[in-house]
């Protein structure tokens, strides 16, 4: 993977180079034809260079996995609800977009219009990774659709997002880690427990969990049994590990309210959507809306504001 990258740097750099040879050629020569080809050759660098700078970005721990996504309608009855919805249609056609699959996990219909809350999946590469940029509060500032009087209404919802997690934990150990010591049984057991090595000790160096079992006249049973017990015992150290990184994630939640808002949506009286981490405006909401998130998320990546 890292070779890979080096590799498309270089390819980069390469490109860059001959592109800048072709511009000084063309202006030297009052070419605009060939000044608008090299102009467009390294218009696109430009994308393929930052697209570059949000894959190196994506290099924590759970970033190529696929995401869980959760929506919950803040305080505010409908209003709330219907926004909550605008949001779960806005990340559906993001993920379209990308060739992602989505998958309804759990959907709880609002009592008038919208939902309560909705929980998916998003399968693709680097879901998580990506779509990790969008966990908060989102604001929605509009004219009410839902009041007769048509006044301004502010709504909230939060969103949330989950690395999904392998279900199967394949616990390999490496026999460099192991150390196993035998030494004679004690107890009942008899003549042939007393003389000779059959009880066994096995030590996993990296975690320190140590394991024993000196019930079989066999030393080679009495290592299979340990080894088994060894193995679940890391089996349940491995899903204690990711039982407390979703805990940790989720006790990061913030409250669904004023002030805590990583991104406002205004269609009314004017249209923008301003991401408050870095500051980032965009006057089409309506686009926005439509899943035209990557500007956020490529933004919010490359300022490492998560």
């Amino acid at each position: 993977m890292i070779s890979g990258k080096v590799a498309s740097f270089n390819q980069l750099y390469t490109d860059l180079e001959e592109s800048q040879i072709l511009l000084d050629l063309a202006i030297e020569e009052s070419d605009p034809d060939t000044i608008e080809e090299a102009s467009q050759q390294i218009q696109a660098i430009e994308k393929k260079i930052k697209k570059l700078s949000i894959d190196l970005m994506l290099d924590g721990e759970d970033d190529q996995n696929n995401a869980i996504i959760s929506i919950n309608a803040g305080a505010g009855g409908t209003e709330a609800q219907d926004w909550a919805e605008m949001l779960f249609r806005m990340y559906a056609r993001w993920i379209e977009r990308k060739g992602f699959t989505l998958e309804i996990i759990d959907f709880q219909p609002g009592d008038e219009a919208g939902i309560k809350s909705v929980t998916f999946t998003a399968s693709g590469d680097y879901a998580y990774g990506y779509l990790k940029a969008e966990k908060g509060v989102h604001r929605l500032v509009r004219i009410s659709p839902f009041n007769a009087g048509g006044k301004r209404h502010t709504s909230f919802a939060s969103v949330f997002v989950y690395p999904e997690l392998k279900n199967e934990i394949v616990v390999q150990i490496d026999d460099k880690e192991l150390r196993i010591d035998v030494f004679r049984a004690s107890g009942a057991g008899g003549q042939h427990v007393n003389k000779t090595s059959s009880a066994v000790r096995i030590t996993h160096l990296p975690s320190g969990i140590a394991v024993q079992c000196q019930q079989e006249k066999s030393q080679h049973r009495n290592k299979d049994l340990a080894m088994k017990v060894l193995k679940s015992r890391l089996y349940q150290l491995e899903k204690q590990k990711q039982d407390e990184k979703l805990q940790e994630i989720h006790e990061s939640k913030n409250e669904i309210a004023w002030g805590n808002q990583i991104r406002s949506y205004v269609m009314h009286p004017y249209q923008l959507v301003k991401d408050h981490r870095i500051n980032l405006e965009v006057g089409n909401v309506t686009s926005v809306l439509d899943g035209g998130l990557d500007l956020f998320i490529e933004e919010v990546l490359l300022s490492g504001k998560i």
